[in-house]
């Protein structure tokens, strides 16, 4: 009989399970997918938000463009409306000194806001209302120094402001609201002839065709196919900037204006002138050579002496004059 040897028999180990790991990989696939979508989500949104961003500091910068000469009102307000505070506070020191030190510090948050006004830095609508609302902080104070200090009639300071989008008028006399009138008028005629644009190394004349098609000079009437003037814009930095209507007009020895349409009328300081022709040039204050030609279209035209006028921003700027036999 075979006798039966005792051994331990050992299970053969177990496969791990499959499944477990292909639901993990699941799983985090759907994880990484939902983690893509929201990204291109969220990526579309911050370019839609810097796209609207761009649009807003877009209008806003066109609503300065159309605010600037509303905006340029206010701060000249502002700073007539600031100087006359400091003036007031001035008064106030010579009725108690025993508040300088706080009167004075007014004065300097007063100076620090003039100083930016007069900066010359190009300010948009919202600084400027921003100033306005310090302006009318520091206005409230001021008239509390004066109710405590002079009962509010001592000084016979008008303490009324009306600052709107024209005109502010703050603690000042009659007397010295008219000077400030008078003063803004001359400042503004100082400025309106400083602007004004100046033409001059003028070459006026006639032309007649050559049988290659172009032209050249000439002083002879019968020969003339076209009249025409060049003339140099001077140079002015203070001129404001940008694209202008320069009128030419040609009188012939009969004091005839020779018109390209007899609707051609312009305005000017002296009325309402008719001109011969005009061109639009683009002004940055700098030099710029400008010519305009008028064509004859047949027209005869008579020997003598013939005036040339030319007119910009409603003003005669250059004049010039030739003669044909």
């Amino acid at each position: 009989m075979t006798e039966m040897t005792d051994s331990t028999i050992t299970p053969e180990p177990k496969k791990k399970g499959t499944g477990g790991y292909i639901a993990v990989i699941i799983i985090l696939i759907l994880a990484l997918g939902g983690m893509f979508f929201w990204l291109s989500s969220e990526r579309a949104k911050v370019a839609d938000c810097a796209k609207q961003n761009d649009m807003l500091n877009a209008d806003m910068e066109g609503m300065n463009d159309m605010l600037e000469g509303y905006v340029g009102n206010m701060s000249n307000d502002l700073k007539t409306d600031f100087q006359n505070m400091l003036k007031t506070y001035d008064a106030l020191l010579t009725k108690d000194k025993s508040k300088a030190d706080s009167i004075n510090a007014q004065k300097e948050k007063i100076q620090d806001l003039l100083d930016e006004l007069e900066s010359g830095k190009k300010m948009s609508a919202y600084q400027i209302s921003k100033l306005r609302k310090e302006n009318e902080t520091l206005r409230k104070i001021m008239k509390d120094y004066v109710y405590e200090i002079d009962s509010l009639n001592t000084l016979n300071l008008q303490l009324t402001s009306k600052l709107d989008s024209t005109s502010t008028q703050l603690n000042v006399t009659k007397e010295e609201r008219d000077q400030l009138e008078e003063d803004n008028k001359k400042k503004a005629e100082t400025i309106g002839k400083a602007q004004k644009l100046i033409a001059g190394s003028f070459s006026s004349g006639a032309l007649r065709g050559r049988l290659n098609g172009t032209t050249t000079e000439t002083t002879k009437a019968r020969n003339a196919v076209q009249l025409k003037s060049s003339f140099t814009i001077m140079e002015n930095l203070v001129a404001t900037k940008g694209n202008k209507e320069v009128y030419m007009q040609i009188t012939d020895p009969n004091g005839k204006v020779f018109q390209k349409r007899s609707s051609n009328f312009t305005s000017t300081s002296s009325g309402d002138v008719p001109y011969t022709d005009m061109k639009t040039i683009n002004y940055t204050g700098s030099r710029i050579d400008v010519a305009i030609y008028y064509d004859l279209n047949g027209q005869d035209i008579d020997k003598g002496n013939y005036k040339v006028k030319i007119y910009c921003q409603g003003q005669l700027i250059g004049s010039d004059s030739f003669s044909l036999k």
